[in-house]
């Protein structure tokens, strides 16, 4: 499958989720750190915030990921568009996220000229221990 063009890399990614959430410091967001055409991956770094009880990663910081995951790979593909809104997420949770860095990524399933689907894949441990699965769609003004 043919995927369009990017717009933006990941550091110009990176410099509107930073600015669109400026009371959200850089080392508590997740960020883009890889671009290519269809697809992003993102880290959020590892906080004693983001568990719940048993120690394991919150549903809500998952959710949150791949909403973050999902909105940088909209904006890469379609610029500097911060009115780009969630409409739906799907989430489902596969097994445990254990401790560490909550990894995440997004992939075009169809962007229109209104609407962009995306699946989203969330780990921990490793890109093959999938924790969660999302599917994004983001309206597009």
């Amino acid at each position: 499958m043919s995927h369009p063009p990017l717009k933006l890399d990941a550091a110009g990614v990176n410099a509107i989720l930073l600015k669109a959430f400026p009371e959200t410091p850089p080392d508590h967001m997740a960020l883009v750190v890889e671009a290519q055409p269809g697809r992003v991956r993102i880290r959020r770094p590892y906080g004693p915030g983001l568990l719940r009880p048993g120690g394991i990663i919150s549903g809500p910081t998952l959710m949150t990921v791949a909403d973050t995951g999902a909105y940088g790979l909209v904006l890469a593909h379609i610029g500097d568009q911060q009115m780009a809104v969630t409409s739906s997420l799907v989430m489902n949770f596969l097994r445990a996220a254990v401790i560490g860095d909550v990894w995440a990524e997004a992939s075009l399933l169809r962007l229109g000229r209104r609407i962009a689907v995306c699946d989203v894949k969330l780990w921990t441990e490793q890109p093959d221990r999938i924790a969660a699965q999302a599917t994004v769609t983001y309206a597009i003004p």
